[in-house]
């Protein structure tokens, strides 16, 4: 149990970030409250903010990979497979298809992308690993574009878990080249 004043505080951080975890694998970013993490960690809102300064921040902190860790790098891109094959959200969907028409939703979207393919480039090994972090993520955005948008019809003959079985031997070829 914490006792000094510094492992109560390290203590309470942590219970925040457990808490933001899964506030924002519940509801994404834009549901998850300052509040809801808090009223889950069991403390007051002024503490997360406090702790972590923002919203934003906390999210960053939450969402980042660990450092060389192609497993759960591989686990990490198959969850995002796996919900960018099912519905999209209305905000998803309306930035995907306003990025190559409207600059603003373009800079969005290639600033969200950067900040996934920095996030997994820390996780993978080489000399290549931002290239390989790259295609991963453009990918995952082509087969989104592919399934939802373009509506190709292999996508309706295959169970969502056949496509993801298929995805994640292909994925696996990126994280963990041979």
């Amino acid at each position: 149990m914490a006792t000094t004043r510094d492992a109560k505080r390290a203590a309470t951080a942590q219970r925040i970030l457990e808490a933001a975890q899964l506030e924002f694998a519940r509801h994404g970013y834009a549901g998850a409250t300052i509040r809801a993490i808090a009223e889950r960690a069991g403390v007051d809102p002024s503490l997360v903010m406090q702790h972590y300064a923002s919203k934003a921040a906390l999210f960053a902190i939450v969402a980042k990979l660990p450092d060389d860790d192609r497993h759960t790098a591989s686990e990490h891109l198959i969850d995002v497979l796996g919900v960018r094959l099912t519905d999209l959200p209305p905000e998803t969907r309306a930035l995907v298809r306003s990025m190559l028409t409207n600059p603003e939703a373009e800079a969005h979207m290639r600033e969200f992308l950067q900040e996934r393919i920095d996030n997994l480039t820390g996780s993978l090994p080489g000399d290549d690993a931002e290239l390989r972090a790259t295609v991963a993520v453009s990918s995952i955005l082509g087969l989104t574009i592919a399934r939802h948008f373009l509506k190709l019809p292999a996508f309706a003959s295959v169970s969502h878990e056949e496509l993801l079985r298929t995805a994640e031997s292909w994925l696996d070829g990126i994280v963990n080249p041979e």
